[in-house]
């Protein structure tokens, strides 16, 4: 998979893309990452990204013509501008078409970021074209849809992403209609696009084949399944006077199966009661969450 990010700021992805699951997957030739500098498609001498917003108001806006200028090269190229190798892939070549992921959105609205339905944009130069596969664009803003586990799971099919981040303010309604998904974390406020993109790529990531040491490492992690995940332990068996529950050392693999689904069960029935809408359950769940609830 190939992702790439198009911030102000791309040095904050140093840290997390150079250590950990995020290197390891990109050693392994499994994730090919790209950091571009915004700045890098600006024509003042100050390198400026953004500027005041019309009618007035605290903050800055992220300006349209830097965006649309890198968003461009970038699809077009497959490289940008001195970003080291993009590889012209094999199965790049097939097709430069892809089918972008439209949400329900309001009745009224354009499903590109929530825009007026009847807003008809300026004409755009049309991109140059190219054999490169064009990225599902991604925008992180406090409008978009909520994120969750799902949504990691179909981005880890796509094979290649560019996340497209804001700062300040926030960006020029305009360059939202370069988004193919807008995605939020929560609600709250972030001080830039950077951290929310970083959530999100993990996420994925982690979601790639060969990426977990363990085969089936993100099929047993909370929300793979709907439910939160049964607890954790490690040796030593008993430390400060809490010991490992027996069945975990027992050996027997149906009865540690059983016990995890239970604990899981009972954790999200606690914890996350509105997750159990959703999940797919067995008799013997349904039975036991019934006892559960006899018990109080």
């Amino acid at each position: 998979m190939i992702i790439e990010t198009l911030s102000t700021f791309p040095c904050m992805y140093d840290s997390v893309m150079n250590s950990s699951m995020m290197r390891i997957a990109q050693e392994k030739g499994i994730l090919d990452f790209h950091a571009y500098d915004l700045r890098d498609w600006t024509h003042d001498r100050h390198r400026t990204t953004d500027d005041d917003p019309y009618g007035g108001g605290a903050g800055l806006v992220m300006k349209c013509e830097p965006l649309f200028e890198a968003y461009d090269e970038i699809c077009s190229s497959g490289e940008g501008r001195d970003f080291g190798s993009c590889p012209e892939r094999a199965d790049w070549a097939a097709s430069t078409k892809r089918v972008p992921h439209e949400p329900e959105v309001p009745s009224g609205t354009s499903a590109r970021a929530g825009l007026p339905s009847d807003w008809a944009l300026p004409d755009q130069p049309a991109a140059p074209q190219s054999d490169c596969l064009k990225p599902c664009t991604i925008f992180l803003a406090p409008q978009g849809e909520r994120f969750c586990d799902e949504i990691a799971l179909d981005l880890a099919k796509e094979e290649r992403l560019l996340f497209i981040c804001g700062h300040y303010e926030g960006i020029d309604e305009r360059a939202y209609t370069l988004a193919d998904r807008v995605i939020s974390l929560g609600d709250y406020v972030l001080t830039s696009g950077e951290l929310a993109s970083m959530v999100v790529i993990d996420a994925v990531v982690r979601k790639l084949p060969g990426v977990l040491g363990a085969e089936d490492g993100a099929i047993t992690e909370s929300f793979s399944d709907g439910l939160l995940e049964y607890p954790q332990y490690t040796r030593p068996a008993e430390f400060r006077g809490m010991r490992v529950p027996d069945v975990l050392l027992s050996g027997d693999h149906g009865k540690v199966a059983k016990w995890r689904r239970e604990q899981s069960l009972l954790r999200t029935a606690r914890l996350r009661p509105d997750l159990l809408a959703d999940v797919e359950l067995s008799p013997a769940d349904r039975d036991f969450l019934q006892r559960l609830g006899e018990e109080g």
